[in-house]
């Protein structure tokens, strides 16, 4: 039995971007998380997901795609919300999007591939965690905007599953009320 492995799968939790800091993983740290987020079922060994890394100053760059996005695709948007959208990734010192790409394939339904590119994503915040990385996985609205999609170069077959915000906690995070099993399991009986 791996306690270690059971204890960080047991006390996981996410940390607001804005509560990381540096160091964030780099070098062989991040290369190792990638490798690891990587080993995940992939029915037909299809790859149905690939990385992209933000870290320095693409961080800043990635900003100011969002504002232009914001601007095209919201009326008026205010300096604030401006601001916020040029600032987004440097809530933390590097962020890593997860990105999944379907193919026709069959025996490989769509719905698998996307699935893995999902165990993909919680699988690069499992490793980072057990390094002592804290992580946050979120989409917001930029995830979704056709704008973004296009200056990052998602391919028309690709969907973005998250943006992974990775780096050094400022404090531990308070735990958070989990679901009770009585109301999430059934046991099935013929």
């Amino acid at each position: 039995m791996n306690d270690a492995l059971l204890k960080t799968l047991a006390t996981r939790r996410s940390v607001k971007p804005d509560r990381l800091e540096a160091p964030a993983p780099s070098g062989e740290e991040l290369d190792r998380i990638l490798t690891i987020a990587a080993r995940v079922p992939d029915h037909k060994k299809l790859v149905p997901w690939r990385f992209m890394v933000f870290e320095g100053d693409a961080r800043a760059a990635a900003g100011e795609i969002f504002v232009e996005a914001c601007k095209a695709e919201e009326n008026e948007p205010s300096h604030v919300r401006l601001e916020t959208e040029r600032t987004r990734f440097m809530r933390a010192p590097l962020v890593v999007a997860v990105v999944s790409r379907v193919s026709k394939r069959p025996g490989a339904p769509e719905w698998e591939q996307i699935l893995s590119a999902g165990a993909a994503a919680f699988n690069l915040c499992l490793a980072a965690n057990a390094m002592g990385y804290g992580t946050s996985w979120l989409t917001e609205w930029v995830a979704y905007s056709a704008t973004v999609r296009a200056k990052l170069g998602l391919a028309e077959n690709e969907r973005m599953v998250g943006f992974i915000y990775i780096g050094t906690p400022k404090e531990k995070p308070e735990e958070r009320e989990r679901p009770n099993l009585a109301d999430i399991v059934t046991r099935w009986q013929p």
